[in-house]
């Protein structure tokens, strides 16, 4: 089992103060014989006709020297998770879960948002010391 996040708990809080359901922690998939664990599932209930909306969530803290090489190594891993979630949980939607002071220091850069953008990033902007949820980018 990998080691949690150091934001993980703030993360999980946040949620849950916004009504969602934790489902899974962490996420077990397995696809092609490869073992995946996406940091939390959660679910939560919409309107009757609606249903459910389920998503999977990785929690990242970008707490090295360089936000770049941890945005290279988060990219690879959130890719690889939404392509294992297409295939074994196609109706769950992947967020990338990122502290605010890290999404208003790298983020906001021009070359972040094209990369966001190119790769449909779904993002989870949080307050790590408030256990909050600071903003949805869909």
């Amino acid at each position: 089992m990998a080691a949690k996040d150091k934001f993980h708990a703030a993360v999980r809080i946040a949620l849950e103060k916004e009504q969602w359901k934790i489902t899974d922690d962490p996420l077990r998939l397995e696809v092609g014989g490869t073992k995946f664990e996406i940091d939390l599932g959660a679910e939560q209930l919409l309107a009757a006709e609606r249903g459910q909306e389920k998503i999977a969530v990785e929690i990242k803290t970008f707490l090295s020297d360089s936000p770049l090489t941890a945005y290279h190594a988060a990219l690879g891993q959130f890719l690889n998770y939404r392509l294992a979630l297409e295939i074994n949980d196609p109706n769950r939607i992947l967020y990338l879960a990122v502290p605010v002071i890290v999404y208003e220091a790298f983020f906001k850069r021009e070359f972040a948002q094209i990369s966001v953008e190119r790769y449909q990033i779904k993002q989870i902007i949080y307050d790590p010391i408030q256990e909050v949820i600071v903003k949805w980018i869909m």
